[in-house]
């Protein structure tokens, strides 16, 4: 490797990491807000919500690669060409090509490991954050009794009116409600005050209560006295509750139920699993549509008769049972059928429902196998428009380059996105969806690499319209009579 090579590649690698530093921990954090109503209240460590946010952290570097990639080339080819180094390269004979070739087969090699990566660390994080995140959102909030609302704690929902005293473990205006093992609220407790005693190491809560009633409906066995709607009513002058809290909150959030969704899949097993869905896609289509017709009169008695009648497309006995003099008969007729067309109807649109979920399905699958090509190619191309905008404007910083970026990468980003969208419901094809904003960036960091190379500075609307206006031209348009 030659001495300019080595200086380029170490200024740029060093913008790099830093951006792409910077840019990680901003959606990280984003990450974070996200999902805090899920995470906050719960009495989580940081080494929880450390673990959570490393899981979830592959998936957001397809997405924080590429805008660092376009922000360092911008800055690293603006500042040459801001400091005429540029210059000096072009007047010992080294091209734009020529510095961009290091970078370039770093690149290459960029798009290689993010397709590994793509292919089996995303994966296996979302396999990760995916199960964390269902088991997280089991838990139920930390042990804490609120003023004036229910909490629901073990067996019991407690309310209470004011708390005071050491640690707020006085309790005054209690109600419970004891719920029995049949799940059902048999059992009031109201009480003037209350305290909690329990030690740190103890699994119960030692609730005791003073002044109060307690009230408890009592089931007969017998129906005739149960409308009676007996109960028990005992007061008191000290009541003491134990409540279990052993299993309070007792998760394992190691626990790994998920494991075959499409965003957890390989190329391998996304291949297998697009050609299942897609047989038993077409089974359900044909079992469904052998039903229908089977459900349908008129086919019915179509295929008893072996042949319809061409002329009015309705079978020649249901014809003579209309046509006949009988006012009723047609009246019936006409009823059953409106009814059956009804029923059918709302049939089709049930399965329309479910053949639409369905497809959606395959396409994910799709989507997903195909994002992780296009991984391949968007950071040269991303490169390449960055390195060639950055020698045409020659301004590096982080002024006008992060503006370019930014508009830059949110075009890209919106229009996969959109795309996506649209093939997610078969607007499109989900290939065509995948790679139209990689196809879109190819001709845009040819056009602007072939005019950085030529110092053509920038783009003019004339050198775009041009070529199109002439491909115009030679279209044999049919002549006017």
């Amino acid at each position: 490797m030659k001495i300019i090579d080595q200086y380029i590649l170490k200024s740029y690698l060093t913008r790099l990491v830093s951006v792409f530093t910077i840019c990680m921990f901003i959606f990280v954090i984003q990450t974070f807000w996200l999902f805090i109503d899920e995470l906050a209240g719960k009495g989580l460590d940081i080494l929880i919500i450390g673990k959570f946010l490393i899981y979830y952290s592959p998936k957001l570097i397809p997405l924080v690669l590429p805008l660092s990639v376009l922000l360092a080339s911008l800055m690293t080819f603006g500042t040459l060409s801001e400091n005429y180094e540029f210059a000096a390269m072009k007047s010992t004979g080294i091209s734009l090509q020529r510095a961009l070739l290091g970078l370039s087969i770093f690149h290459v090699a960029l798009g290689i490991g993010m397709f590994y990566f793509s292919n089996h660390v995303i994966p296996y994080g979302e396999l990760k954050s995916y199960n964390l995140r269902r088991n997280l959102a089991k838990l139920e909030p930390t042990l804490a009794i609120r003023e004036g609302v229910f909490n629901e704690i073990g067996q019991i929902n407690i309310k209470v009116k004011t708390k005071y005293g050491e640690n707020e473990r006085f309790l005054e205006d209690v109600i419970i409600h004891e719920y029995a093992q049949n799940k059902e609220n048999n059992v009031v407790i109201k009480a003037e005050r209350g305290e909690m005693k329990n030690e740190p190491t103890d699994p119960n809560l030692k609730l005791v209560l003073y002044n109060g009633n307690r009230y408890e409906e009592v089931i007969p066995k017998k129906t005739r006295n149960r409308l009676r709607i007996p109960h028990a009513k005992v007061a008191f002058e000290e009541y003491e509750m134990n409540i279990d809290l052993s299993q309070f909150n007792n998760v394992d959030l190691e626990e790994e139920n998920i494991t075959t969704s499409f965003r957890m899949q390989k190329i391998d097993q996304l291949r297998k699993s697009i050609d299942t869905l897609q047989t038993s896609f077409k089974e359900e289509q044909s079992i469904f549509s052998s039903n229908f017709s089977k459900q349908s009169v008129v086919g019915n008695t179509a295929r008893k008769n072996k042949k319809i009648n061409q002329n009015d497309s309705i079978p020649s006995d249901v014809l003579g049972f209309v046509v006949m003099d009988e006012n009723w008969k047609k009246t019936r007729l006409f009823d059953e059928g409106i009814k059956r067309i009804r029923n059918s109807l709302r049939d089709l649109k049930a399965k329309n429902i479910q053949f639409f979920a369905f497809r959606k399905l395959i396409n994910l699958h799709k989507i997903t196998l195909h994002e992780k090509y296009t991984l391949l190619f968007v950071s040269l191309l991303l490169f390449l428009i960055g390195a060639s905008l950055g020698a045409i404007i020659r301004k590096g910083g982080i002024g006008l380059p992060l503006v370019l970026s930014i508009i830059i990468f949110l075009t890209y980003h919106y229009i996969g996105l959109f795309s996506k969208n649209a093939a997610e419901d078969n607007s499109i094809s989900p290939f065509v969806a995948t790679w139209m904003a990689t196809l879109i960036l190819a001709p845009f960091s040819y056009i602007l690499t072939k005019r950085a190379s030529a110092d053509k500075g920038s783009v003019d609307l004339y050198d775009i319209f041009y070529p199109i206006l002439k491909l115009i031209k030679k279209i044999p348009f049919p002549k006017k009579s």
